[in-house]
């Protein structure tokens, strides 16, 4: 079967972003739980180890400020509320992994999607100012979907194909993403589609991922940029 369409994630799948998510949240820490600051900081949020350590545990953003930056559940809700604005504001640089350019030119001829947790303003301008936007037909940010149908909920996706298409009868479809929640967001996307939809999913585990250790497994895993040359080419 062949590729209708390539979507992918964005933080940890397309760049690295880790630097500044880690900044955005010591900022928004010091609004929300100011008692989570300076020495008490959480040691998930001291290096970028620590922080990938935890982010690839969690199960998803919710799980990751309540159990391992110690929030409550309500700082959690205000917290994440927070995070489009903040991402909007903070200038710290995040970088394409190196190689990727390649592989989204490479596919060109497909139409491209983006599926994020981050503010489509954001991914938009990061693209642009690398001169690879031209392949990728839609984005949908946080700011897109309702708190309650972030990822692993498939509407994001939904929005993201009709956008692509203007209808959702796409038979075969990639979703890359380096986290758990991006392989269920996969698995609930293809159900949400029905019929013959078919919704292969990629882990980026160049990004430290861990999928081995994952209760839902992806179809493929990419240790390097470079296997997506042939993960993707294989239905292509």
């Amino acid at each position: 079967m062949k590729l209708d369409a390539v979507l992918w994630d964005y933080d940890g799948t397309l760049v690295n972003s880790v630097p500044k998510n880690i900044d955005i949240t010591k900022a928004i820490l010091s609004i929300v739980a100011p008692h989570l600051t300076g020495e008490f900081l959480p040691k998930y949020l001291r290096d970028e180890e620590s922080y990938h350590e935890a982010n690839h545990s969690a199960k998803n953003w919710q799980e990751l400020y309540v159990d391992y930056y110690g929030l409550t559940h309500e700082e959690m809700l205000i917290a994440g509320g927070m995070w489009a604005e903040h991402q909007e504001q903070n200038t710290t640089e995040v970088m394409l992994f190196e190689g990727i350019k390649d592989v989204v030119t490479k596919f060109s001829y497909l139409p491209h999607g983006i599926c994020s947790q981050n503010s489509q303003n954001n991914i938009r301008r990061l693209l642009e100012s690398n001169a690879v936007a031209a392949p990728f037909k839609a984005i949908v940010g946080y700011d897109d979907v309702s708190n309650g149908n972030q990822k692993p909920d498939a509407l994001g996706g939904i929005k993201c194909i009709d956008s692509i298409f203007g209808h959702t009868n796409s038979k075969c479809l990639m979703y890359i993403g380096d986290h758990e929640a991006d392989v269920k967001f996969a698995r609930n996307l293809q159900t949400a589609l029905g019929g013959e939809a078919q919704v292969i999913a990629v882990s980026a585990a160049y990004s430290r991922s861990a999928p081995e250790s994952w209760e839902c497994k992806p179809d493929y895993t990419a240790h390097t940029v470079n296997d997506l040359f042939d993960i993707i080419g294989k239905y292509a």
